[in-house]
């Protein structure tokens, strides 16, 4: 397989719309590297670009250790599932799989060899006579990652394949993709804008925000040490809390505001230091925070407005004064709407933002 490498990628389109802005990704061999973002990020040109479907405005593409900027797609040895299947309506499962093999003047019992393969890796072997027409939208999928897998490409590139899936059947296409990784043992880049995919597939997540990489780490590192407040809020669900709270020296450092009164452990006073009298962003997961029976120490009074039951979890939808917040806790408790209820934050768990900046306070995210 094959290394991929994005230096200095710019992608500008007429009118000086700038869609990537000076990317810098290393895919190494073998891992499964997911772009998210929101819509409009830039994730999709940026695969696109990987793939030869958009030019390079500026910078260096790298796959295997050669330039590729000016290498047609098809010189490339890459190969792309598409968000819409792109099947042949009038072939076979077969025929589609082969087509590619066969454009390429690839032996016939080479191609009934490799088509027979994947196949049987995709279980789709009974299928292979059926037009595109007659299958489900979890079967065509299927056959688009055989298209691909025939080809032994250097690099597979996944472009948003399982949003016209319904939900159960992206859970299940979730785990058969992860499995085909390391049964392929194959560089594979995904592009999504689903955190949770991003989170349970990737060896590597890349947050992209208007056409910028925010953050590259693995799922745990960027959950638990976001280097932005738009990295924190975007992995995760239900996303991270955010409280506007003014700091304050009361004989220690404290979070003040909306009647509450938060005191962070030293590490964090310390620095909230230079702080004082001005307003941050506290942020908190929803199952950071704990239930309390009674008032105390720490506590974050709030009224509920919407309850969620989810079986052995209930989401929360409270208001602290006049912010918004989500808790997520076990479903042992008659929750009502309306209710007063008291939470205490895990301050351990605690994450601070600059205002203006919104870059986290603390050190321990790159």
């Amino acid at each position: 397989m094959a290394k991929v490498e994005l230096r200095d990628i710019c992608k500008v389109y007429d009118g000086n719309v700038k869609a990537v802005d000076n990317a810098n990704i290393t895919v190494e061999d073998r891992e499964f590297v997911v772009f998210v973002g929101p819509s409009g990020c830039g994730k999709s040109t940026t695969l696109r670009m990987v793939a030869g479907l958009e030019d390079i405005t500026e910078g260096e593409l790298y796959i295997d250790g050669e330039k590729m900027n000016d290498v047609p797609p098809k010189d490339r040895n890459i190969a792309m599932v598409f968000q819409n299947y792109a099947l042949y309506p009038h072939m076979s499962v077969y025929e589609n799989m082969a087509f590619g093999l066969k454009i390429k003047k690839v032996p016939k019992a080479e191609i009934d060899k490799r088509v027979h393969e994947a196949a049987k890796i995709l279980d789709i072997e009974k299928f292979l006579e059926r037009k595109p027409r007659a299958l489900s939208g979890g079967q065509r999928q299927r056959v688009a990652v055989g298209r691909a897998i025939v080809r032994n490409p250097k690099v597979f590139l996944f472009d948003e394949p399982l949003s016209n899936l319904d939900a159960k059947l992206r859970v299940q296409m979730r785990a058969e993709l992860s499995s085909l990784h390391l049964r392929l043992n194959a560089t594979m880049i995904y592009v999504t804008h689903d955190q949770v995919e991003a989170m349970t597939m990737a060896d590597k997540i890349v947050v992209m925000k208007d056409g910028k990489v925010q953050q590259i780490g693995t799922p745990l590192h960027l959950y638990n040490h976001p280097v932005n407040k738009f990295v924190a809020g975007f992995i995760g669900s239900p996303p991270m809390n955010f409280l506007t709270l003014t700091v304050a020296d009361k004989g220690g450092i404290v979070l003040t505001g909306g009647g509450m009164e938060i005191r962070p452990v030293p590490a964090h006073a310390e620095l909230l230091q230079k702080y004082r009298d001005k307003t941050v962003y506290f942020g908190i997961r929803p199952e950071d925070l704990v239930h309390a029976e009674s008032p105390g120490a720490n506590n974050i009074p709030a009224q509920i407005t919407v309850v969620e039951p989810l079986g052995a979890d209930i989401h929360l939808w409270l208001t602290a004064g006049t912010q918004p917040l989500v808790a997520r806790t076990d479903s042992q408790h008659a929750f009502k709407v309306g209710d007063t209820v008291n939470f205490t934050p895990d301050m351990e768990k605690a994450r601070f933002f600059d205002r203006e900046t919104e870059l986290t306070l603390l050190p321990d995210a790159q």
